[in-house]
């Protein structure tokens, strides 16, 4: 194993780089899109609206839910103390669920009870509480997927709808192709301690197993993934805002 870093936006560890690392970019990007996505599909686009819920997640998912993942033997193999992961985690979380409540209070009383479960899912899943029965595929899948963008719907249209229903759909599967991916990428990059053997094709050549070999598609797969989704939201909002 001649690749050592925990994962493939992972900057070398010490300083400022490890809170860079820590916020997962291309991931919270992803889901930061779900939001905008979200927001795009109601009947009637608010800017205000839209800059308070992407806060909010950014907060709730891009800091805490990720602190608290790191403070787990710290899988991104950041220097950051585990007291500093703790006030991250708590204090991010603390905002975003303030943010939930003015929200609550200033537009509609029905993301009141998803601002309670996005606070649950975050520690459930990331803490793993419950024997880890929120930390699974399914779980993942809706809540970094269907749920950021409902959120973001929900905030701006104060309504649930059908369109926001089968979109969520979209992000959830979107979401869970990506925990599949990820997580035999993780596997290799993080527990993988040698990778040996080959393949023998069909013209009797052979080629060697490295663990390159296993991460690559993967990885490949999920930059352009991450560009995709993000282009997407960036399409719809400039069709909503021209």
């Amino acid at each position: 194993m001649t690749e050592t870093r925990p994962a493939f936006y992972a900057l070398a560890p010490g300083g400022w780089r490890d809170y860079v690392t820590l916020l997962h970019p291309p991931y919270t990007l992803w889901h930061l899109s779900y939001v905008a996505i979200g927001a795009a599909l109601a009947p009637d686009l608010s800017v205000d609206r839209l800059v308070v819920s992407l806060l909010a997640f950014f907060l709730a998912v891009g800091i805490a839910a990720h602190a608290l993942d790191e403070l787990n033997g710290h899988p991104l193999q950041t220097r950051i103390p585990d007291r500093v992961l703790v006030a991250l985690a708590a204090g991010s979380l603390a905002a975003a669920v303030a943010l939930g409540a003015y929200a609550s209070f200033a537009y509609t009383a029905w993301l009141a009870p998803l601002v309670v479960a996005g606070a649950f899912i975050v520690c459930a899943y990331n803490l793993e509480l419950f024997g880890g029965a929120f930390h699974s595929d399914a779980w993942f899948a809706v809540s970094w997927g269907s749920f950021p963008l409902v959120v973001g719907y929900v905030a701006t249209a104060e309504r649930i709808s059908t369109e926001a229903l089968l979109a969520a759909v979209f992000a959830g599967f979107l979401s869970l192709a990506q925990r599949h991916l990820s997580t035999q990428v993780r596997t290799v990059r993080r527990r993988v301690a040698r990778v040996s053997g080959g393949l023998e094709l069909a013209d009797g050549s052979r080629r060697q197993i490295t663990a390159a070999t296993l991460t690559k598609a993967p990885e490949a797969a999920l930059r352009a993934m991450t560009i995709a989704v993000i282009s997407l939201a960036a399409a719809l909002l400039v069709l909503r805002l021209s």
